[in-house]
């Protein structure tokens, strides 16, 4: 019993830091951005004005796409986000006669509340390298069409958008073009390397100017304008009276070039978005910001808890729910054969996919990655009680029957302790796929390893990436000694044989 009140612990201590850490974030307000340097830099500006102005906010930062942060927003899960016109018309109320006159009405329905622009139209747009462009003589989106030999390479959120590929190649007859999908930070690196010739800009892109790229003339003006504003909810003005002067001091505050400049900033000269938005509100706003930002030991801390919470409780739960699945689907054969396939099938959908699923149950954080990875790691956990209990030899279990012990005694102190070592290489398995799997719950602000990850990916820095993927691996290894160590004090002496 000391071996399981050792794991009850671990798991009620790790809750209530999670508790205590949600118990703060309901005192705060809570600040969203995307997962592209822009939204990150914008969302720390916010959350750091808001802070000095007397405030307690909270960023979450790289919490995906577009509808990851609205459905956030309208369920509380976040209270203010940086939005684009041109998005909130095109996407969010994709098919209904809204323009920019009429949205603030619109939104408010919603209890949703809208600022006037920032002040910069960060459009879309459709680049190549220069170098390219000039010697294939291309200058607008129309002279794409008679270049079949180019590779496009656009963003996964554009390749989706109702103005976004497919509005483009069927306003400029690029019938005969193929797209494939690809992150916006990636597709950067993939156009500079030449595996991709064509790609989609966001028209403030610190990137343009340092891969040296021209933007192609829209000449069908295809494209709307995408003013950044900020959209918050109606109810914070009764539970933080003044904050909406402080969100107004934003508008008209930030032009084209200074977001760009910010952009770069980050992007190209390493500094952080932390002190990016530091610098500008000190400039811009002449006020005092410090920001102290963690250190690796502290953001390691902070990765690991996050990570352990999602990873402990998910597999926690798989494990009570999937022991007894694979028992009741071994004794009953036909229904066994409905839960392996309902298992079998969980696990053939995207793990991405599933995240997403679960954010209008459950919202956006640790929650919905949580039911996520429990899904996820049902199929080895059952799978494996099954097969353990199926081969075990028959004539042990009709010997058990001729001393005439009952159904249950020949289950707990025969089939189970003979089906241990299988059982136990199910958890393992299904340990394994969690930890990494893990990793993307980030993207839904469940934190962890996967949020360094992110960052590294977004801003081309191989030590961030590092830091993540490498305390994900380094768990992962220690899972697996953690239960070849519990395998030796659970599997009885003599049926821990190797394998010859």
């Amino acid at each position: 019993m000391k071996k399981f009140n050792c794991l009850y612990i671990t798991l009620l201590f790790l809750l209530s830091l999670n508790f205590q850490t949600y118990s703060l974030d309901n005192h705060a307000i809570i600040i969203g951005s995307k997962k592209f340097t822009e939204s990150v830099i914008l969302g720390e500006m916010i959350s750091q004005k808001l802070n000095h102005s007397g405030y307690s906010s909270m960023h979450k930062r790289e919490l995906g796409g577009t509808r990851v942060l609205w459905n956030g927003l309208l369920q509380g899960e976040i209270d203010i986000y940086i939005e684009y016109t041109g998005t909130i018309i095109q996407e969010i109320f994709a098919g209904e006669s809204i323009d920019e006159n009429n949205l603030s009405e619109k939104l408010k329905s919603f209890g949703v509340l809208m600022s006037k622009p920032l002040g910069f139209n960060n459009t879309y747009a459709i680049g190549m390298l220069r170098k390219e462009a000039e010697e294939l003589n291309i200058n607008s989106i129309s002279d794409l069409r008679d270049h079949l030999e180019l590779k496009f390479g656009l963003t996964n959120e554009f390749m989706d958008r109702r103005d976004g590929w497919s509005a483009l190649r069927n306003k400029y007859n690029l019938i005969n073009h193929n797209a494939i999908g690809i992150d916006h930070d990636i597709a950067y690196r993939g156009l500079a390397e030449g595996s991709i010739n064509v790609i989609d800009l966001y028209s403030t892109d610190a990137e343009i100017k340092y891969y040296d790229i021209k933007k192609l003339k829209d000449d069908k003006k295809h494209f709307t304008d995408y003013h950044a504003v900020i959209l918050y909810r109606s109810e914070l003005l009764e539970k933080f009276p003044g904050i909406e002067q402080v969100l107004l001091k934003f508008e008209g505050a930030i032009n084209a070039d200074e977001m760009i400049t910010l952009n770069a900033s980050v992007k190209i000269n390493g500094s952080s978005e932390i002190s990016a938005a530091g610098n500008f509100l000190n400039k811009k706003f002449t006020i005092e910001i410090e920001n102290v930002e963690k250190t690796f030991i502290e953001r390691l801390i902070k990765n690991t808890r996050e990570h352990l919470f999602l990873v402990l409780i998910s597999l926690f739960f798989a494990i009570i729910v999937s022991i007894p699945l694979g028992i009741y689907a071994r004794k009953n054969e036909p229904l066994g054969k409905i839960i392996l396939g309902l298992v079998g099938i969980i696990q053939t959908i995207p793990s991405l996919a599933i995240l997403v699923f679960m954010i209008p149950f459950f919202g956006i954080g640790a929650e919905p990655a949580i039911v996520a990875l429990f899904l996820y790691s049902l199929l080895p956990i059952v799978r494996n009680t099954y097969l353990g209990l199926e081969d075990i030899d028959t004539q042990i279990k009709e010997s058990a029957i001729v001393l005439g012990l009952s159904k249950k005694y020949i289950l707990r102190k025969i089939e189970l302790p003979l089906a241990a070592r299988s059982i136990i290489a199910g958890v393992k398995t299904s340990a394994v796929i969690n930890i990494g799997t893990a990793t993307l719950g980030a993207l839904i602000g469940a934190g962890g390893y996967g949020q360094p990850i992110l960052t590294g990916i977004r801003l081309d820095n191989i030590q961030l990436i590092l830091e993540g993927a490498v305390p994900a691996a380094m768990l992962a290894i220690l899972a697996q000694l953690a239960f070849d160590a519990i395998e030796k004090l659970i599997v009885p002496k003599g049926l821990r044989i190797k394998a010859q």
